[in-house]
């Protein structure tokens, strides 16, 4: 089990993942995965946009690159922080690559497979099932996402706004 402090540390650090993808216009999920040993050895955010990738999702780049480090499939003794509840494919990866623990920010009501939407790390015929920790930094989480979202509609309106100006001339 993690002191307050690491897990703020992981966090932050799956957060500063979540800025790249914001920063990027991509919405802003972030995921860092910690090895045994403590250290990050996985860190990912969401590039479906950028790559054109229905499957780059902050979770599956960072177990990917976890796993290129380790040289293993199997996270074991690895844990996931995530600024977003995982969805149904991320929750898919985090079982089948053993992943022990999964801490994640925000619930997410309309995609969310960890408690959401359905809770696929309690269905029984799976053959892991990793601790879940729920709603560390949700606050902070929802924020980042309202954000977001709220720019992106303050841009369309504006963008609509100059196409209507620019029909009038």
């Amino acid at each position: 089990m993690y002191s307050s402090e690491e897990k703020k540390t992981y966090m932050e650090a799956a957060f500063a993942e979540a800025e790249k993808a914001r920063r990027q216009d991509e919405v802003p999920i972030g995921a860092v995965v910690v090895g045994p040993d403590g250290q990050i050895i996985g860190r990912g955010y969401n590039r479906r946009e950028l790559d054109e990738d229905g499957t780059a999702h902050a979770e599956i780049l960072a177990i990917k690159e976890a796993c290129q480090k380790l040289d293993s499939w199997r996270l074991i003794d690895c844990n996931l922080f995530v600024t977003l509840e995982p969805c149904a494919m991320c929750a898919g990866a985090i079982i089948n690559s053993r992943i022990k623990e999964v801490y994640f920010a925000a619930m997410d009501p309309k995609a969310g497979a960890a408690g959401s939407v359905v809770d696929l790390f309690s269905v029984e015929k799976f053959n892991h099932h990793p601790k879940v920790i729920r709603g560390l930094y949700k606050e902070q989480g929802a924020q980042l996402l309202k954000d977001f979202f709220r720019e992106i509609r303050r841009k369309q309106k504006l963008a609509k706004k100059a196409q209507e100006n620019c029909q009038k001339d």
